[in-house]
C-alpha cells in the first residue's frame, strides 16, 4: 500500500489548528444580591424571635447600593450572635460568607454598638497579581490578564 504523505500533513495542520485554539475561562467573584438580600431577611427574622434577643433593639440592614451591612444591637455580645447568624443564613441561602468584610469599623453611638461590614464583590490587585503568577508559573501556553 503506497501512501503520499497526506496523513503526514493532515497530522500537521491539525497539531498547528490545535496550538492556536488556547483554552480560556474567567474567574469571577462577583455576589448574588438576591439570595444576599433573602439571607439578611431571614436572620433579621430569625433575631426578632430568638430568645436571647427578646426587648433587644437590634437591627440589620443592607444597603443594596453601596453594598453595605449595617448592624446596630446593645453590647458585644449580641453583636458577636448576630454575625454568626448572618454566616449561617448566608451558608444556606449559598452564599460564600468570605465576600464579609468585617473589619475594625465597631463603634458605639450612646448605649449602642454599631458594625458597618462591607460586602466585597470582585478580586483585587494584589489577589488578581497571585491568580496571573500562579498560571505563569504551570509553564503551559496560557496568556492571562486582569481587568481591574
Amino acid at each position: 500500500m503506497r501512501t503520499c504523505g497526506r496523513e503526514k500533513l493532515d497530522f500537521h495542520l491539525t497539531s498547528q489548528i490545535s496550538n492556536l485554539i488556547m483554552a480560556s475561562f474567567d474567574i469571577v467573584s462577583k455576589v448574588d444580591i438576591q439570595k444576599l438580600d433573602n439571607a439578611i431577611n431571614v436572620a433579621s427574622r430569625e433575631i426578632a424571635t430568638r430568645y436571647d434577643f427578646h426587648d433587644s433593639k437590634t437591627t440589620v440592614e443592607l444597603d443594596k447600593k453601596t453594598l453595605m451591612l449595617h448592624i446596630v444591637t446593645e453590647n458585644d455580645m449580641r453583636l458577636k450572635s448576630v454575625e454568626a447568624i448572618i454566616i449561617g443564613r448566608m451558608v444556606k441561602q449559598g452564599v460564600d460568607s468570605n465576600c464579609l468584610d468585617f473589619g475594625k469599623e465597631l463603634y458605639a453611638s450612646g448605649n449602642m454598638v454599631k458594625k458597618d461590614i462591607k460586602v466585597k464583590q470582585g478580586i483585587d490587585k494584589e489577589n488578581a497579581r497571585k491568580i496571573v503568577k500562579l498560571i505563569k508559573e504551570t509553564g503551559t501556553k496560557s496568556a492571562s490578564q486582569h481587568h481591574g
